[in-house]
C-alpha cells in the first residue's frame, strides 16, 4: 500500500531537534515498502535566527546527506527539499535559496506570528488559552500570505495551532475558508501531517473537514510524517490515506525538480 505514497517532510540532525540521518531515515523507508522519500530540513536563514534550523553554512552537508542516502538506496527514489519559514518581508531570501540547489520542493510553512513568537513552542502555551481567537486569527492570515505568496509547491501542517489541544469555540471553518480559497485560486497543495497523531491534539494536521473543503475545492494533497526519528517516516499512512479516500480524494502528488505529477492514492 505505500509504494503509492511518497513522504516529503522528513528531518536530519542538522535542525538540532531530530535524530537520524537521511540514510537511516531512507533504510526504513526502504524496510517499509515506500514509494518516495524526501527530505525537507527546516531552512538556513542568513544570519543566525533561532536554535531549530540548520546554519546557512551547513547548507552544503544537508545536501551531500541526501546524496549519501541516495548513493546507499539506489533502488528508492529520494528527493532534495526544504521546509521554509514564511515570514513575512523575508520573501527575498526565499527566493535566494531556491537558487542554491537543484530542489525538488520546497514546503511553505508558518511557525511565527506577526509578534515574533513561536505558535507551536511549549514555552507559549500560556498565550493560547488566554486568546485562542486570536492567535488562530494571527495564524490564518499569515498562512493566507504564504500561499499567495506562490513561493512554495505545497505547505505544511495547516492547522498547526491546535497541537496543544487548544481550539477555539465554535464552527473553525471561519478560519478555514479564506485558506482554501487561497490554495484553490493559487493551485497549491496542502499536506496531511500525521504528526498531529504524536502530539496533545491527538489529530492530524488538518482537520477533517479542512480536508473535506479542500477536496470540494479541488486542491491537491499529500501526505506526510513531518519524522524527526526514522520510526517516523511514513507513521500513520494507512490512517492517512483512508481519511484522504473518505474526504473523495483519489490521486496524490510526487515532486522531481518542482514538477508535480499526480498518481493514484492507493
Amino acid at each position: 500500500m505505500l509504494a503509492s505514497l511518497a513522504d516529503y517532510h522528513t528531518h536530519t540532525p542538522l535542525c538540532r531537534h531530530a535524530d537520524g540521518w537521511p540514510v537511516d531515515l531512507a533504510r526504513v523507508a526502504a524496510e517499509r515498502g515506500l514509494g518516495e522519500l524526501g527530505f525537507a530540513d527546516h531552512n538556513p536563514m542568513p544570519e543566525p535566527f533561532d536554535d531549530w534550523r540548520m546554519l546557512i553554512g551547513e547548507l552544503p552537508r544537508y545536501i551531500e546527506s541526501v546524496q549519501e542516502a541516495r548513493a546507499a538506496f539506489p533502488q528508492l527514489n529520494i528527493k532534495l527539499g526544504l521546509e521554509c519559514d514564511y515570514l513575512p518581508g523575508h520573501e527575498a531570501w526565499i527566493e535566494q535559496l531556491a537558487g542554491m540547489a537543484d530542489w525538488d520542493y520546497l514546503i511553505g510553512s508558518v511557525h511565527y506570528l506577526p509578534g515574533g513568537w513561536e505558535v507551536d513552542h511549549p514555552k507559549y502555551i500560556s498565550r493560547h488559552t488566554d486568546s485562542a481567537d486570536e492567535i488562530w486569527a494571527s495564524y490564518w492570515q499569515t498562512y493566507e500570505q504564504c500561499i499567495r505568496s506562490r513561493l512554495f509547491d505545497f505547505v505544511g501542517h495547516p492547522d498547526l495551532p491546535k497541537k496543544f489541544g487548544i481550539r477555539p469555540s465554535g464552527d473553525l471553518r471561519r478560519f478555514y475558508e479564506p485558506t482554501i480559497a487561497a490554495l484553490a485560486e493559487t493551485g497549491t497543495p496542502f499536506e496531511i501531517n500525521t504528526a498531529g497523531w504524536r502530539k496533545e491534539c491527538a489529530e492530524q494536521y488538518p482537520a477533517v473537514s479542512f480536508i473535506e473543503l479542500a477536496h470540494t475545492a479541488g486542491i491537491p494533497l499529500l501526505i506526510s510524517s513531518d519524522a524527526h526519528t526514522p520510526g517516523d517516516v511514513a507513521a500513520d499512512f494507512p490512517q492517512a490515506a483512508a481519511l484522504a479516500r473518505t474526504a473523495g480524494y483519489t490521486s496524490t502528488l510526487r515532486f522531481t525538480r518542482r514538477q508535480r505529477t499526480a498518481v493514484p492514492l492507493q
